[in-house]
Parts: structure tokens; sequence; C-alpha cells
């Protein structure tokens, strides 16, 4: 039997689902919690409703990202592992970066000649590993963070809000100015990539369209816009890139 055949024993898928259950009853917990908050600060019900409907539309954007991106994983490390990594960490491309890495320094290329079981070992840890960092950092800095974001605010929610926003905006703007300029190839400089820079353009365009024109008229469109906005941007990415 090759690595891929060992990969995706049923076995495999066994092992794998243990994790992604585990992270099914983590969201279904949260959402309990969220609900059992919403009576405690006396909030209107069809507020958390709300921003459940907003938050399933702004995922269809990038859940189709990490679909494409694992299906080629899939055919490099094997479904189980791809279904596991993805559906704890999300971030395809760190998963694939990762693995990549792993089968490097191997000596080999990912999912290519001389890639054996041993070595897709070496690149199952390398992932394992690579999100190990964000989950131990979570458990022991996030009580700190907290404290500290209450001392910053100084206990004014307007205030906190106006941060939240700049973090948010900071987050954003630096993960789409990595994506438009990339290194080019063999260190040459860097590299405007055109089709993630029309799918920025075009996602910002039709937010600020939705905003501006569209939800004054159509209330209800207002908590689609993000996720309607995704979608235009991966699609004017396909078509014109």
């Amino acid at each position: 039997m090759d690595y891929l055949q060992i990969s995706n024993l049923p076995i495999m898928w066994f092992l794998c689902s243990f994790t992604v259950i585990i992270a099914a009853v983590q969201t279904l917990l949260f959402m309990r919690s969220a609900k059992q908050a919403t009576a405690v600060c006396n909030i209107d019900p069809e507020v958390p409703k709300k921003a459940f409907r907003i938050g399933l539309v702004s995922a269809i954007g990038p859940a189709l990202g990490v679909f494409i991106v694992m299906v080629g994983l899939m055919s490099a490390i094997g479904g189980p592992m791809s279904w596991l990594r993805l559906s704890i960490i999300g971030a395809a491309p760190t998963e694939l970066a990762a693995a990549t890495n792993g089968a490097t320094a191997a000596g080999v290329e990912l999912g290519g000649e001389g890639y054996t079981l041993e070595i897709l070992a070496v690149s199952w840890f390398a992932m394992a590993l690579n999100g190990a960092g964000w989950l131990i950092f979570t458990g022991v800095a996030t009580p700190a963070l907290e404290k500290l974001r209450e001392t910053l605010s100084g206990g004014d929610t307007s205030w906190l809000g106006y941060m939240s926003l700049a973090c948010s905006i900071g987050i954003f703007g630096y993960l789409n100015v990595n994506s438009i300029i990339t290194k080019g190839f063999l260190n040459e400089g860097p590299v405007i990539n055109s089709g993630n820079l029309i799918a920025v353009l075009a996602g910002a365009i039709c937010m600020i369209i939705l905003g501006k024109f569209v939800t004054p008229k159509v209330p209800r469109l207002a908590e689609y816009s993000l996720g309607i906005s995704m979608i235009v941007g991966i699609a004017a990415a396909l078509i014109f890139a």
C-alpha cells in the first residue's frame, strides 16, 4: 500500500473524527453560552439571531477558499488529515505551507517523487507543530489580554467599540497587503498579484455600493453585505484574472 492508501484508511477517518466532533461540540457550547448571556444582559433575542445570520453568510466566501485548497491538500496528505486540520484551523494556505515545509525539510516535494509514508508523517507533524503555538498562546495569554483590554477601555464601551474597529481594519489591511504584494520568483522582489488585487478592489467597491445605495432602500441586505461583497470579489478575480 502506498502512503495515500494508508492515509485514507477508514481507521484514519475514525481517529480524525474525534477532533472534528470536539470542535463541533465546542461550537454548540459557545452558541448556548451566547444565548444565556443574551438573557442575562437583557438583550433583544432578535439581536443574536441577526448576528448568527450575518456570520453564516459572511462565512461562505472563506469556506469556498478553504474547500478549494482542501481538495488539493487531500491529494497530497490524504482526506482525513485535511478534514481534521481545516476543521480546527481553517487557514488553508497556512496548512498547505506547513505540509510543504515538512516535505521540504525531508528533501522532497510535497506529493512528488520520493514522498513516502515516513515523509507524510513529517508533514503531519509540521502541521500539528504549526498550529500548537496558536493554541498554547491562546490558552496562556487570553486572560492577560482581557485584563489589558479592560484597562485600555477604562470601562467606556463606546471607546472599546472604536478600538475593536481600528484593530479589525489594521488586521484585514495587513492581510490584504500581504496577499496583493507577494515575493517574486527566486526572490526577484515584490510582485503585484493581479488576481488578489482585483478581488480586494471588487469587494471594496461592492461594499461601498451596497452601503451607500442598496441597503438604505433594502435594510435587510445590510446584514448580508460582507458576505455578498466577498463573493463578488472572488467572482471578479476568477473572471478578470
